[in-house]
């Protein structure tokens, strides 16, 4: 069963509709629920290598619905020091949790000031309102 759409205040948005979680050097990073639901039921998830970098609005991995497949665009640049395994068998939960158990990587951030650029939620809203 699918989330209900909600967009947490404590996280930061990119316009590709991924969201980042910033504490301190460290940033996890997920699809948002206007994803999710605009992908519908994940069946696939492609993750990037531990070890890996990620560069700000480049493809890290992707995930396949049963519409299409869709890149995965990093909101920051880093070093991938986690990947959610867990959704490599169960990617639907990307669908059930997209802020929560959902989340996609946990990257070391290069560059920190990187995160004054994503957008806060009220702007993202705005960005939803326009698409």
């Amino acid at each position: 069963m699918a989330a209900d759409e909600s967009y947490p205040e404590d996280l930061k948005y990119h316009q590709e509709h991924d969201w980042a979680r910033v504490e301190g050097d460290t940033a996890t990073v997920g699809v948002t629920w206007y994803a999710q639901d605009a992908l519908g039921e994940i069946v696939h998830y492609e993750p990037p290598e531990q070890g890996s970098s990620v560069a700000k609005d480049e493809s890290y991995g992707e995930v396949e619905s049963v519409k299409a497949v869709s890149d995965l665009v990093a909101p920051l640049s880093g070093e991938v020091v986690e990947v959610n395994q867990a959704l490599v068998d169960a990617p639907e939960t990307i669908n059930e949790d997209p802020y929560g158990e959902g989340w996609l990587i946990k990257i070391r951030l290069s560059d920190s000031s990187e995160a004054d650029g994503l957008m806060d939620v009220s702007a993202y809203r705005k960005l939803l309102e326009e698409t």
